[in-house]
């Protein structure tokens, strides 16, 4: 008997131990959520303060120096984006602790959740999607606190905006519950969907959505934000959802008088229809003011040693830097993704591809797969951006024929420098072109196991003999003869001449009329210039003592005392 109490004695404090330990885990694991949520609070508060004073300096900045105006556009957008990130921060902590309040105010609900709704029209642009919002009715009187409101309609929206291919659908519905006492908002989307396993942890925080798939980023607060502040409302939240279908998430919230405490309702404020507070970015301030050149397209002038460079990034915000940087030393063609980035390309003069990795529709890797395997654009040199740091990932965007890969943030200087290294790569081989005759050139292509280059560098070579004397050869019938486009015509002689079309065409004429002048001293100028296609006697005389170094009639008679 002793025996078996002992034994009920050792197994009631084994037991009292074990769930001693688990209410100590438990605690302390509060207590460090507590203590990180109260940190997040205070980092929050104190990047505020320094974002306040840098949104202060810029308008002061506008002020005395107003010429300077995409560029005030482009901080605060991005100040107002981090300020934005805080404060779902600072929400999100708030909640987690308890101290999230609800302060409700009168005036037209259903006016305020469409006018806030609508101000996610240029994020819904931007992917071209098709958005609609319809409340029913359109005008309802209630209590709302218009804060939360907010958040939960931008973050309903936005998520269903991130997790839709563009062109996409998404709508939002607004209606009063039977009794008059409810407004009932649905938001659906027929984006990619959520799988059953993680419709399980949908509103945990930190949550980790399909932002790979779709070549997005997020905090992982939203939908956990979205909860609480629901549920702070004394409403409900629930959502429905197929993969490759679409999702619907459900909220619904009280609006009558009677559903808040004293301390929640603030009788001294009414709804501004013309305040939401939505945060979306005026994408259109930050467009060029000005067109870019005609010869950033496919115009060619003789002379032109400009290069063309093609930036292609989903981010507005940094596009529009690194062009407003970069326009005036090169002309710039823009793309928002891969797909717009390859239609640039058949159809546009290029140097170089200035990508990001991460975007939708088509990546920066699967561009720069796609570059590549075209014969016609594989020459052309790929930079790529990424937030990507593993090196893995740096691995497979060189396997892939990245020529430069550059991790974000990063500096325009270093920017800058990469694109000088592969244009002066381009101009030391258009020294070496120059300085090689015609019949090297033609030789390198009956060597053995000549390079797709060589033999297409002889193919041209020959082709502009073939119509040495006829001064209206240009690019078009250049081009033509070659079987290909005029862009890609450029693009490959530049790649392997460092020339444009017009100047390889110039240079081919100039070694011609040399060797002319070498062997048939006893030829006029005049002569020679229409030999190698020359109208105008006088301007073959500039681009020869441009090419050589002398007049023809100084070289020939120096030829003649020989």
């Amino acid at each position: 008997m002793e025996l078996l109490i002992i034994i009920l004695l050792i197994i009631l404090l084994s037991v009292l131990f074990v769930l001693g330990r688990k209410a100590y885990r438990h605690n302390l694991r509060i207590r460090n959520q507590l203590q990180m949520g109260q940190m997040f609070t205070n980092i929050s508060h104190e990047l505020l303060t320094p974002l306040t004073v840098i949104s202060a300096s810029i308008e002061r900045m506008h002020e005395v120096e107003p010429r300077f105006e995409q560029d005030y556009a482009l901080i605060n957008l991005n100040i107002d984006r981090m300020v934005h990130l805080l404060q779902e921060i600072l929400e999100a902590s708030k909640s987690q602790s308890g101290e999230l309040k609800l302060l409700v105010a009168q005036g037209d609900v259903m006016g305020y959740i469409k006018q806030t709704a609508l101000c996610l029209e240029p994020l819904m642009a931007k992917k071209k999607m098709n958005f609609t919002v319809n409340c029913t009715p359109e005008s309802m009187m209630g209590w709302i606190d218009t804060d939360k409101v907010d958040k939960i309609i931008y973050n309903l929206l936005s998520n269903a905006a991130k997790y839709t291919e563009p062109k996409g659908k998404v709508e939002l519905d607004a209606r009063t519950s039977t009794k008059y006492d409810k407004v009932l908002i649905t938001v659906k989307d027929n984006g990619i969907g959520i799988s059953k396993d993680k419709m399980r942890h949908l509103f945990q925080p930190f949550f980790d959505g399909n932002y790979r798939k779709m070549n997005t980023i997020g905090t992982g607060l939203g939908l956990a934000l979205v909860r609480d502040l629901v549920y702070l409302h004394g409403g409900n939240i629930r959502c429905e959802s197929e993969e490759g279908k679409g999702t619907t998430f459900y909220v619904e919230i009280p609006i009558t008088k009677e559903s808040f405490s004293r301390s929640q309702i603030d009788e001294t404020y009414q709804i501004n229809l013309d305040n939401p507070k939505t945060f979306i970015l005026d994408f259109s301030r930050l467009k060029p003011q000005e067109k870019l050149p005609s010869s950033a397209i496919n115009m060619e002038s003789p002379d032109d040693d400009t290069y063309r460079i093609l930036l292609v990034e989903d981010n507005i915000e940094l596009l529009m830097l690194m062009y407003n940087l970069l326009k005036h030393e090169y002309y710039i063609s823009t793309a928002q993704n891969g797909r717009e980035a390859l239609e640039v390309v058949a159809k546009t003069d290029l140097d170089l591809i200035i990508s990001d990795v991460m975007m939708p529709e088509m990546d920066g890797n699967e561009l720069t797969r796609h570059i590549k395997e075209d014969p016609n654009t594989s020459h052309l040199p790929i930079i790529l951006l990424t937030a990507k740091t593993q090196e893995s990932d740096r691995k497979q965007s060189m396997l892939l024929g990245a020529d430069d890969y550059i991790t974000k943030p990063f500096k325009m200087r270093d920017l800058k420098l990469r694109i000088t290294n592969i244009i002066e790569n381009r101009k030391r081989i258009r020294r070496e072109f120059k300085a090689s005759t015609v019949e090297e050139s033609r030789q390198k292509a009956k060597m053995p196991s000549p390079t797709a280059d060589e033999l297409f560098l002889k193919k041209a070579i020959d082709c502009v003999y073939n119509h040495l004397d006829d001064s209206d050869f240009d690019r078009e019938a250049f081009a033509s003869d070659m079987s290909t486009s005029a862009s890609t015509l450029y693009n490959k002689l530049r790649s392997i001449t460092g020339m444009n079309v017009s100047a390889f065409i110039r240079n081919i004429r100039m070694k011609e009329a040399k060797r002319l002048a070498q062997t048939q001293p006893d030829l006029r100028v005049s002569d020679l210039a229409y030999k190698v296609g020359f109208k105008d006697p006088k301007y073959f005389s500039t681009c020869f003592k441009k090419e050589f170094g002398l007049q023809p009639s100084e070289f020939i008679e120096q030829v003649a005392k020989q």
